[in-house]
Order: structure tokens, then sequence, then C-alpha cells
């Protein structure tokens, strides 16, 4: 009985969390199990750079596009010049539409808020479309006038100056149900009482306000005898609402536990997810997997770190969580509690990385290499 797991180190402090991570995840399947990981290491980024001269080698894609189960590590993106994104390029590439990113607090830490404890949600974020499609053109060049002028001369569009920057926004109606409808299916399958569509529709009318939509055709379409909406509901159907998502935000903090699905578009998941992370601990203990309908990739949240990168302080319990989500997938759900249950005690014994102990009163400062071995004793 073995499962091949591909994975990639990343970039900055890719190296040390996972040398905290992998034997945590091997040894708490093997307390659950007689299944055995075979990890078989993928290119990407600065190593696949130095190694092959390409941050994306296609031996890297070659093997994901045929691939169940893949992890990462952080992968570095320049801002404002440099190669795009290569998170978005293998998203957009392995059509990974779905990210997912359960958000919960572990007692313990101290945070910004006072009942973080009240957070339970996971986001189903649209991972293809919207404005991380990348079609965008810089200000004053000949492509971005040649649109400006497209968009006056034949759409009577008048608003966009000569020397803007612009960009598109794509949302489709197949993009946004399939999100929709792999959020529905977590939310029945794990006897949730509701569901949120979170959006900008009453200012983007046609693109926000059609994932609105979509989502709730799609249930009245395919979970009619199941699910309700918020202004009709039923006894024991689940719930479909929706929130704008300025005001999301606001209800994330005054009112988190009546939410516990979020379904979202590209550019809000990004944004609603990091913060609800921040009101339970921050990123280093937000796990997520992107997923198609063949491939699940879990990627730590957080970023490379390279102001720290090889000095023994990174929290590896990013990608930690992401070998427990990963377990649950593969059908081992015990060995994904152990890892949850023994990072929590690590956290309560207050004996935590760096940039956990501000939230943990009387902590003592270890290093990314014990932490992972305190959270696999406790295990």
């Amino acid at each position: 009985m073995r499962k091949t797991i591909y994975w990639i180190e990343g970039d900055g402090i890719g190296r040390e969390i996972w040398q905290a991570a992998r034997p945590i995840i091997d040894a708490a399947l093997a307390k659950e199990s007689d299944l055995k990981l075979d990890w078989q290491e993928l290119l990407a980024g600065e190593k696949a750079v130095a190694e092959t001269g390409s941050p994306l080698p296609e031996a890297t894609m070659q093997a994901l596009r045929t691939a169940e189960v893949a992890m990462k590590g952080p992968l570095g993106t320049p801002v404002g010049t440099g190669m795009r994104s290569l998170n978005v390029a293998l998203r957009q590439s392995l059509d990974l539409y779905a990210c997912i990113r359960p958000v919960r607090h572990f007692d313990g830490l101290e945070t910004p808020v006072k009942h973080p404890e009240r957070v339970d949600m996971v986001i189903f974020r649209e991972n293809t479309e919207d404005v991380y499609a990348g079609v965008e053109f810089a200000a004053k060049t000949p492509e971005a006038r040649k649109l400006v002028a497209f968009l006056r001369e034949e759409l009577g569009v008048t608003k966009v100056g000569d020397e803007a920057a612009v960009g598109i926004k794509p949302m489709t109606e197949a993009g946004s149900k399939r999100l929709v409808r792999r959020a529905l299916r977590f939310a029945l399958d794990n006897g949730k009482q509701s569901l949120t569509l979170v959006h900008k529709g009453n200012i983007m009318k046609f693109t926000e306000g059609g994932f609105r939509q979509w989502g709730y055709d799609l249930a009245a379409e395919e979970f009619a005898d199941v699910t309700c909406t918020e202004k009709e509901p039923v006894a024991g159907r689940l719930v479909i609402k929706d929130r704008i998502a300025d005001a999301m935000f606001q209800e994330a903090l005054l009112r988190p536990e009546q939410y516990q699905i979020l379904a979202t578009p590209n550019l809000n998941g990004d944004y609603i997810s990091d913060a609800l992370a921040a009101q339970v601990g921050g990123l280093g203990l937000a796990p997520g997997v992107n997923m198609s309908d063949t491939l699940a990739f879990y990627e730590a949240t957080h970023g490379t770190a390279p102001t720290i990168a090889g000095q023994d302080k990174a929290n590896p319990s990013s990608v930690i969580l992401c070998g427990a989500m990963m377990l649950e997938h593969i059908g081992v759900p015990k060995a994904a509690e152990r890892i949850r249950t023994a990072l929590s005690k690590a956290i309560a014994a207050r004996a935590v990385t760096v940039d956990l102990a501000d939230q943990v009163t009387g902590a003592r400062v270890v290093g990314c290499r014990q932490f992972g071995e305190i959270i696999g004793e406790n295990l």
C-alpha cells in the first residue's frame, strides 16, 4: 500500500519547513495506517533555475499533469517587474480552479480579536479567472493604447484615458458554477448549515454580480432538494446566502459564528482568507489546497520569508497542516486529527516559533527544527 506524493521544496524558508514537516506527516500516517508515502521531488522556483535554467521546467509540469496529489512550499514572485507568479502559472496551467482554505483558531494563541474561537470557516476561492487571469497591459504601451482605442471607438467607453494601464476581468458562468458546486458538495458532505456567496455585485454587476446569480442558479438547478435561500428557509436544508464583499469583512469580525462556508471570486477570496487567518493567529497557521477535478495540490499559504531563510526561525505549521489536509484527502482522517492535536499541544506548552511568540503569554521561542520535533513527540 503506497501513495506517490509529488513535492516542491519552494524558495526562501522552503527547505527548513519541509525538513520539519515531512517526518511529522510520515509518523502520523504510520500510527493510523499501513499506507506508505513515496515522496518524489519536483523542481520549481530558484532551485529549478539553478539546476535547469527554468523556474518551471517542463518535466515538473508533465509529472503534475498526471498526478493525483502534490504539495509545495512557498515560491517567490517579484512585485511590479519580472516573471508572472509561478503560483498563478501552476493554477492556470493545471486548471486548479478551487483554492480551499480552512481557517480555525488554536487554543493558547492570543489574537487581535476577543473571540477568535468563533472563527471556523472554509473558504472556496475561484482560482483561474477574475483579475488573476493576467490579462493586463502596462500604461502607455502600444497594447494598452490599442485596447483603450477599441473601448472608446467600438464600445463607446469614454472614462479610460490614453495613458492608463488596463486589465481585463474575465468571469464565466461555467467557472463560477464549478467552484460553487464543489463548495456545495463539501458543505453537504460535512453537515454544514450555510454557504455564503461573497461578491461585489452591487458595483461590478455583470462579473461579480454574475458570480452571485450563477451560484444561486447552480443551487436551484442541481441541489434544489437539499438547499434553500436565506429569504425562504426550510428546516434541515443547507441555507444559501450572499454578502457584499466589504460587508463580509465586517461580518467576519462581528459575527463570524454565523458563517461556515464562503464561496468567492478570485480576488475577494485572496483578501478574505488572509484577513480571517490574521483573526486566528496569522498565515503561519493557515493551510490550503488548490484543486482541479483530478489533482489536489497542497501549499503553504505564507511567503518565502527571505529575511529569515536559513536561520532556523521559520514556522513550519502551514505545511504541516497542509499535510493533515492531504491525509484526510487520501482517506486517513485519524492521522490528520493526530497532527492537529499535536500542534495544539505544542502551542499550549508555549514553546513556539518567533512569529507566534508575541501571541503566547510566557512563550519560549524555539527554532523551526525544534518546533517540529516537539510536534512529532506530541503525536
